[in-house]
């Protein structure tokens, strides 16, 4: 896959993401709560965390219309899903009350994760500068 088609699949894909996690997370949380809600229910934790998820959703959808100048976003969300899904996924086999989730969030923050991260920008050329030449390129970290 070339780096414009990536990018163009992509894009869809972060509007997607994005507008699950400004408006879906906390709808899944009402609807399936066995699967994204975890018990006891904490208001207060669910207002932080849908919040925290919303705002990563609206950059998430802004990312979208130039990907490869926000990829340390994409990189965040990507890794972010995926160590989140790792961690309720062990606290869900542990706990026998939330094994709901394993079949709930814990999938889907660990696709949102492998996703972003193969459709993920590489990282930018640029050129080393020393005294007015250009040297060899090479990745930006």
């Amino acid at each position: 896959m070339t780096e414009q088609q990536k990018t163009q699949a992509l894009r869809p894909v972060l509007v997607a993401v994005g507008v699950i996690f400004v408006f879906g997370v906390a709808l899944l949380m009402r609807i399936w709560p066995a699967g994204w809600q975890w018990q006891p229910t904490q208001h207060e934790y669910e207002q932080m965390f849908q919040g925290v998820y919303a705002t990563l959703g609206v950059f998430l959808i802004l990312a979208a219309k130039a990907p490869s100048e926000h990829r340390s976003l994409i990189l965040f969300a990507a890794w972010s899903s995926l160590v989140h899904a790792a961690i309720m996924g062990v606290q869900a086999v542990l706990d026998t009350a939330e094994r709901g989730h394993l079949i709930g969030d814990v999938p889907a923050l660990a696709i949102v994760g492998v996703v972003l991260l193969v459709l993920a920008p590489r990282a930018a050329i640029r050129a080393e500068y020393t005294g007015g030449d250009v040297a060899v390129g090479k990745r930006a970290a």
